[in-house]
C-alpha cells in the first residue's frame, strides 16, 4: 500500500499505467498491494476505469 493513497486512485493510477488488459486485473492488482475492492463499485467506476485501461494498453497485453 501506498501511505495518504486510497484505493480508488491507485486503481486509476494503475489503469492508466498500460500493464493491465481488463478492469478485474486492475482491481486485483489493488487487492494485491492490500486495498480494499469493496470500495471500489458502480458501473460509472468500471466504465471510467475501462476507459483508462483501453487508452493505455500496451500491445503487449492484447490478449
Amino acid at each position: 500500500m501506498i501511505p495518504h493513497m486510497t484505493a480508488l486512485e491507485r486503481a486509476f493510477e494503475l489503469a492508466r499505467s498500460g500493464k493491465f488488459a481488463s478492469v478485474t486485473e486492475v482491481k486485483l492488482a489493488v487487492s494485491k498491494e492490500g486495498y480494499l475492492v469493496s470500495q471500489m463499485e458502480g458501473p460509472q467506476l468500471s466504465k471510467q476505469l475501462r476507459a483508462l485501461v483501453k487508452a493505455n494498453r500496451r500491445p503487449d497485453t492484447d490478449a
